[in-house]
């Protein structure tokens, strides 16, 4: 472990010292690059503007006198720029035929004392700057020249560029590798915590230093931890609680079905023995199937059989079983539901599988003479509510919030009041969202709990 932790470390110093070097080398060749360019341009300009000064001047001398003409074109050939002097005919004449061919195209031939020339040409890939003026007999002179170029200047900027490229980069490994040691610290101790938390240990904790960002990693793995540890608690609870539930039911089938196997029951107590053996087998195959089904919620081959189901039809048909059940308990059924259909497409068995849910929730909460009330209305033509009330003693605003936690409530009322498994709401908020529906709980009118489940609905069929 601690082989394979320096290793990571070693790959962090590399891959960053890597980067910094490779930005770097980066930065100053585009440095350089531009220092070269900006250098050649700024050459250039002096160059032309000597030029454009010393044409003025040649141009002054040669309307003052022809005889200074070949002592001026001897002095500018020492300097590297050919004459070129135009006739009044337009002929062109100079010792360099390119000097001539270039003032030409650069046009020299349109040169007039309001209109001098400033410009360059290519000939044979060699660019030549050139300016021309007019002179006083109508003819005009061209001064050309190439750009200066200092090979002594040239190999000074490379060695200063590279000079910086040098610097720079062992500026970035340097950087790099306090960067690396900076990050590999406190990451190494993220780490540690991570592999503690997946060995079970839910007490560490990653102290909050370094970068920004590195704290903000620690405290969500703290978070994490922390979530883990209120999960995981509120799972040991839930398995105790059910597995409570799964006991009472086999423990009274054990007993009833050893004493049958014993003879101890006989005559006619073997039928009522018999009907709590089927009474108890049924609540636990029920809770067995509520629990699968809460387990099979999140896998992708849960299995949805979708139709388009009127939901006042539904609703017509749970009221109806839930009525007798209702009244053995000395509770009022009420049904508010309006008399056309309310179609919605959904899966008609999971749907009724929530509002049963729903129901006996209710039923167990409700006392003797109070009200269960299903409902079910819809707004806008666009959304179905179909809800069930009761007049039971209800739950505070918190435990609203957390009514569809599994588990939560039947460890809060246990012992304080009727309590069902704690899986059922949970079962019920995940097949509502299967169904791509919404599920609330609140306050209802008649003093207890509403539990409202909203469906889109198909409009075409509402009247």
């Amino acid at each position: 472990m601690a082989r394979d932790r320096r290793k990571a470390a070693t790959t962090l110093w590399v891959r960053v010292t890597a980067f910094g070097l490779a930005v770097a080398g980066v930065m100053a060749l585009v440095a350089g690059f531009v220092s070269v360019r900006m250098v050649s341009i700024t050459s250039r300009e002096a160059v032309q503007e000597t030029l454009a000064d010393q044409a003025d001047v040649v141009a002054a001398q040669l309307s003052a006198s022809r005889i200074a003409t070949p002592r001026v074109t001897e002095i500018l050939s020492g300097q590297g720029i050919s004459l070129v002097r135009r006739g009044a005919a337009g002929g062109m004449v100079s010792a360099d035929p390119d000097a001539v061919r270039a003032a030409r195209r650069a046009g020299l031939g349109h040169v007039t004392a309001d209109r001098p020339l400033h410009g360059d040409a290519d000939i044979g890939g060699t660019v030549l700057l050139v300016e021309g003026r007019a002179i006083g007999d109508g003819g005009a002179v061209a001064l050309v020249r190439e750009p200066e170029r200092s090979r002594a200047a040239g190999r000074r900027l490379v060695g200063n560029v590279m000079i910086a490229l040098a610097v720079g980069m062992f500026v970035a490994a340097v950087a790099g590798l306090l960067l690396a040691r900076l990050l590999a610290r406190p990451l190494r101790r993220t780490a540690e915590v991570a592999v503690g938390m997946s060995h079970g240990r839910r007490d560490l904790r990653v102290p909050p230093e370094g970068p920004r960002e590195l704290v903000d990693v620690g405290e969500s793995l703290n978070a994490l931890a922390d979530a883990l540890a209120r999960s995981e608690a509120r799972q040991r609870e839930f398995l105790l609680s059910i597995s409570h539930e799964l006991r009472t039911p086999l423990t009274a089938v054990r007993g009833f079905a050893e004493s049958l196997a014993d003879g101890v029951v006989t005559g006619d107590e073997v039928v009522e023995v018999g009907q709590t053996i089927e009474r108890e087998a049924e609540r636990l195959d029920g809770l067995v199937t509520d629990l699968l089904d809460l387990a099979r919620l999140g896998a992708d081959d849960f299995r949805l059989d979708l139709s388009d189901v009127d939901l006042t039809a539904l609703l017509a048909e749970a009221a109806r079983v839930w009525e007798s059940r209702c009244a053995a308990a000395g509770v009022e059924l009420r049904v508010e539901s309006p008399t056309t259909p309310t179609m919605v497409n959904t899966d008609p068995r999971r749907l009724r599988q929530v509002l049963d849910g729903l129901a006996a929730n209710a039923l167990r909460a409700t006392p003797p003479g109070a009200p269960v009330v299903l409902s079910l209305y819809v707004i806008d033509n666009m959304i179905a509510v179909l809800s069930v009330r009761d007049g039971g003693p209800g739950l505070s605003d918190e435990d609203y919030q957390l009514a569809f936690r599994k588990g939560v409530l039947h460890s809060r009322y246990q012992g304080v009041r009727p309590v069902g498994t704690g899986i059922g709401l949970a079962l019920v908020h995940g097949l509502v969202t299967r169904l791509g529906g919404q599920i609330t709980a609140g306050r209802a009118p008649e003093g207890g709990a509403r539990f409202s489940v909203r469906l889109q609905t198909l409009g075409k069929y509402l009247r």
